[in-house]
Parts: structure tokens; C-alpha cells; sequence
């Protein structure tokens, strides 16, 4: 007597399992394959005898009820067979044979409506069938055609890129018949839909396009509120062609985040987009214009959007201090875009100022951006964030940087009563020095440092390099001790006008402080220090953008200069929030 172990038993099973599954499928599929040619011998039989009703039809009622042509089809019906329902869609089209000219052309042809082109279509709707099945018939009159009245209506469709757009769904309807003319075809492989033997009629072809997947264009009536539409409803003139152009493609997405200057998110702001495309003029009316708030986390989708070039502006509670990428945003077809907007709180007049390559357009970093006018002058440089300040006249005690005219403390023998700082003065003399030691910048995230930017003045009386800083760093803002150190990471050295990069080691570094030294070799003269910025960077940095804000309502000089570019320089009147778009080209 043979016995069996466990394990060829378990072996066994499962080489008569996989025999077994593999009879199944090959069954399943002989099935499958059975059952889709009997559905294609139904709707094969189907179409013969549509095509049997329209050839013992008289050649004038070939037509789509209240289409072109008319005639006594329907454009669209569901038929039982055998217990299936399936789909019929009938299409008729004029034909404009070459033969004996065609219209508009050389000869032109007065009767171009020369033959029909009948197409049906079926489909099982609850089949699983994802291709229909689809036969064809051309219909010609028993006699010559005569003269026609009616015109063509001609209708092309183009992508983005200017390319045709091939299976359009087109729908036309003149409201202006009885009953209502109704066209619903598509584009043909050169992105037209040639409409032959057209009934005439003044504005009064309404069109609509569309795809599964892409963009709608349309026609739009004039109205109180669009009194002049770019494209209104077509006109069709007896004997003549009219063409009709619209434009789509594929839908895009975009996602719109707000966040502050040190990357950390802000939530619940009214954010206002439109785009550039117009549907009329005086007063422009566009495609897409919108409100919307961002989330508790700064955030607001977008999962499908035409593609346009988008304006973003958000409420007078904030102001957009740059945007990764630069505004406007240019959302091309079938991609998806991320979209940041860098916020600062709001005051009455700023300027944001966009710098860019002139031949490419993109945006320039490492540009430095001047801008002054009597009693005021400050430098950014483009591709850095920044923190600064300008005033300290509101006095000493303050541990965080939040009132920007205030500071930590001094050793009494500065002066900062008018904004600036300066040495103390005792009767007609200054103190021979004085240091002051800044309130702590919290950058929101921790950042990489660049430069420290200083600006004043240090009269030759005073000595060289009357103005010198320390910079102490952190990942808290209330350390144990701040260690303030000069640009070769030790207390030996100072950062001056001259010596402007701010050491690596302050990298990764969340809040910062900085001591402020006068020394004067003449006590008859004092230097002065007017502002004081520290730039970085980080991952919501704008590229290209600077952003000057508490500005007053005057005119300004802006100069830019860059390595390796021309220097360029202009007037600009300052008066609310002002955006300054500037290209620079290679010298």
C-alpha cells in the first residue's frame, strides 16, 4: 500500500488548483469573447436596418429633426434588442463635393449641399462596451440639386498650441427657427465641423464647445450686464461661409497656499483670482473671477481649472510681499501648479518689485534693489527673505522684536530720540562710544543666512568703521545666554559696511540679535545708523521679488544692478500698494 506525505498532498492540490483556475479563465474568456460578438452581431443588425429606413426615406427627410439638414431621424434613441438596450446616435451631414467647386472657393459653388453623409453609431450602454460600433452611407439626390439660400457655417477648434482638436463635442441651436435648429457633432481630424446648407439668420447661432476632460468656449449674447461679447452667436449669410474659431484643451489643477515671511502658515484669508481670458469688453468681463478663503492651514484646491494666466490679489488685511512662482500665475494645460503667496501685514502704501531676465522672462535673484527718495533709502536684494529695521526711536525693554521702532537695550550712551542712533551728546560733545543691543527676530522657521546689509553714515572724523555689529543666533528665543560673535565665528571680529557676509554657523537658526558699537575718534562727531537688514533664505523665499513696505505716498527713484547685467533706473509715484514688473538685460 503507497501512502502520501502531507506535503505532497498540499503540492498536489495545488497543481490541480492552478490546473483548474487556468480551465476557468480560458472558459470565462471563450465566454467574454461569445458574448461580445453576439453584442456585435446585434448591433451590426441594428445598424442595417437604420440604414434600410434611411434608404427608404425620400433624399429631403434625410435629416435630423430640427438639425441641418432637417429631416425626420433621431439624433438620438435607445433600442431593445433581445432584451439589451442599446444606444443609436444618428449624425447627417451636407457634403460639399469639390466636383463642381465648393462654397467661397474658385468656381463657387451656389448649391453646395451635393450629398448627405449619414453616420450611426451603437453602442450597449450596460455592456461594458467602450468603442461603439459604426457604419456609414452616403445619400445623393435623384436629380441635380438647384440654388440654395442658405449659407455654411464653418467651425474650427484649436488647442493651446494653436493645434486642431480632434472629437469636439460641438453643439449648435438657433433659437430663432420653429422648432429650434439643433447641430450636436463633433470635429473632424483637422479640428473642423463643416456645416453645410445652413439656414441664414443675424446672430442667432448660439454655440457651445466641449470634451471630456478639457476646457468649455462658447458663444455669448449680449446682455445689460456683457454688452460686448468677444465672441457673440454666429451669423450665417445666404451663399456664404462663416467661420467661428474657439479654443480649448485640457484641464489643469492648482493648489494656493498663504504662508507669512517665515514660511509658517496663515489661515482664513479672503484671496480674490480672476484670470486673463475675457468673455466681452467695456467693461471687461472675464472667463474665470472668483472669491474664495484659504483654510485654517493656508490652504484652498483648485482640482480643475482652465489654462490661463491668473491674477491674485488678497484683502486689504494683508499684503502679497512675493509668490513662488512670481504673479501672475501662468497655469498650462493638463499639469498641476503649486502656488504660494507670501503675506505681510498690511500698510497703507508698499511696493513689490518683480525683477526678470529680458530675454527669457525669468525671474532674476541676486539683483539689488535700491530705492530712496529725500529722507529715505533702502536696499534688497532680490531672492532673499529679510528682517530689518529702520527706527528705534520707541526706547529700550522690549524682549521681542514686535514693536519695530523698539529695541532690548543700550549702556546709556546711545541716542535714538529721532529714529536713528547715534552717540549720546553731553553739551556740544558725543560719548567716545556706545553699543545697543537688538530686540530677538523671530524668522518664523529656521533659515540659512546671507548678508547683513548696513546702512548710515561714519563721517571720516569718526574713524574707520565707527559702525561694527555681532550677531548672536538661536533655536530658542529665550537661550540661556546669547553668544554674540563677529563674521569669523568668534568675539575678535566685526561685521562692517565691508564685511558683509553673515558666517555658516548661523545657519539652521530660527531667531537672531545683533549688538549695534559707535565709536567716534572725535568727539565733535558722531556716526549714525539708519537701518539695519539681515537677509536669508528659505523654502518660501520669492525668487526674484523684494517687498518695501511703510512706505509714504511720494515719488521714488528705483535702481537695480546686477553682475553681469546693465544697470537700470527709474521714477515711480508710490501711492497705495504698487507693483514694479522690471527687466534687466545682459551687458
Amino acid at each position: 500500500m503507497v501512502g502520501f506525505t502531507l506535503i505532497e498532498v498540499i503540492v498536489a492540490i495545488a497543481i490541480f488548483a492552478l490546473f483548474s483556475f487556468g480551465v476557468f479563465e480560458g472558459v470565462r474568456f471563450i465566454y467574454k469573447v461569445v458574448y461580445v460578438s453576439r453584442i456585435r452581431i446585434l448591433e451590426t443588425a441594428l445598424l442595417s436596418e437604420e440604414l434600410e429606413i434611411v434608404r427608404n426615406v425620400s433624399y429631403g427627410d434625410v435629416g435630423i429633426s430640427g438639425g441641418v439638414p432637417s429631416g425626420i431621424l433621431e439624433h438620438e434613441k435607445t433600442v431593445t434588442k433581445n432584451g439589451i438596450n442599446f444606444n443609436l446616435i444618428t449624425t447627417v451631414r451636407n457634403i460639399d463635393d469639390s466636383f463642381d467647386g465648393t462654397i467661397g472657393g474658385e468656381p463657387n459653388d451656389v448649391s453646395p449641399a451635393d450629398y448627405k453623409l449619414v453616420e450611426i453609431s451603437a453602442i450597449c450602454s450596460n455592456c461594458e462596451q467602450k468603442e461603439p460600433v459604426i457604419v456609414s452611407a452616403r445619400v445623393s439626390p435623384k436629380q441635380l440639386e438647384g440654388a440654395s439660400d442658405n449659407g455654411a457655417l464653418f467651425i474650427q477648434v484649436f488647442d493651446a498650441n494653436g493645434l486642431p482638436v480632434e472629437g469636439a463635442n460641438v453643439y449648435v441651436i438657433n433659437t430663432s427657427t420653429s422648432p429650434d435648429t439643433i447641430i450636436d457633432d463633433t470635429t473632424d481630424s483637422t479640428g473642423f465641423l463643416r456645416i453645410i446648407d445652413t439656414p441664414t439668420g443675424t446672430l442667432s447661432y448660439n454655440i457651445l464647445v466641449t470634451k471630456d476632460g478639457y476646457s468649455s468656449d462658447y458663444t455669448v449674447t449680449s446682455s445689460v450686464a456683457n454688452p460686448n461679447p468677444i465672441i457673440p452667436p454666429a451669423t450665417v449669410i445666404s451663399q456664404s461661409i462663416t467661420d467661428v474659431s474657439f479654443s480649448i484643451d485640457r484641464l489643469s489643477s492648482m493648489d494656493i497656499s498663504t504662508v507669512n515671511q517665515g514660511c509658517a502658515a496663515v489661515g482664513s484669508v479672503k484671496v480674490f483670482m480672476y484670470g486673463d481670458k475675457i468673455l466681452g469688453t467695456d467693461p471687461s468681463i472675464y472667463k474665470y473671477s472668483s472669491g474664495f478663503y484659504t483654510d485654517g492651514s493656508g490652504n484652498y484646491s483648485f482640482p480643475s481649472l482652465e489654462w490661463d494666466k491668473y491674477f491674485i490679489v488678497v484683502t486689504t488685511t494683508y499684503d502679497v510681499a512675493g509668490s513662488i512662482p512670481l504673479l501672475p500665475v501662468n497655469l498650462t494645460p493638463g499639469l498641476h501648479q503649486e502656488a504660494t503667496l507670501v503675506l505681510r501685514t498690511h500698510t497703507t502704501n508698499s511696493l513689490l518689485v518683480q525683477v526678470k531676465d529680458a530675454g527669457t522672462g525669468l525671474p532674476l535673484s541676486d539683483t539689488s534693489v535700491r530705492l530712496y527718495k529725500t529722507g529715505y533709502d533702502s536696499t534688497l536684494v532680490t531672492g532673499f527673505g529679510y528682517v530689518r529695521q529702520t527706527d528705534w526711536g520707541g526706547g529700550s525693554g522690549q524682549t521681542l522684536f514686535i514693536n519695530e521702532t523698539k529695541y532690548w537695550t543700550d549702556n546709556g550712551n546711545i541716542s535714538a530720540s529721532s529714529g536713528d542712533v547715534k552717540l549720546k551728546k553731553s553739551g556740544s560733545h558725543y560719548a567716545t562710544s556706545g553699543w545697543l543691543e537688538s530686540s530677538t527676530f523671530d524668522l518664523g522657521t529656521v533659515v540659512d543666512f546671507s548678508n547683513i546689509v548696513i546702512s548710515g553714515n561714519q563721517p571720516a572724523q569718526t574713524g574707520v568703521n565707527s559702525l561694527k555689529f555681532y550677531i548672536a543666533t538661536s533655536n530658542s528665543s529665550t537661550p540661556v545666554s546669547w553668544n554674540f560673535v563677529g563674521p569669523d565665528g568668534t568675539a575678535g571680529t566685526y561685521y562692517t559696511v565691508t564685511s558683509t557676509l553673515i558666517n555658516s554657523m548661523h545657519d539652521d537658526q530660527r531667531y537672531l540679535r545683533y549688538r549695534a558699537f559707535l565709536t567716534t575718534t572725535d568727539n565733535h562727531y558722531t556716526p549714525t545708523l539708519s537701518e539695519l537688514a539681515f537677509t536669508f533664505t528659505t523654502g518660501c523665499t520669492p525668487p526674484g521679488q523684494v517687498f518695501f513696505y511703510s512706505l509714504s505716498a511720494d515719488d521714488y527713484v528705483c535702481e537695480l544692478t546686477r553682475s553681469g547685467y546693465a544697470s537700470s533706473s527709474s521714477t515711480i509715484t508710490i501711492s497705495g500698494n504698487n507693483t514694479l514688473t522690471a527687466f534687466m538685460s545682459p551687458e
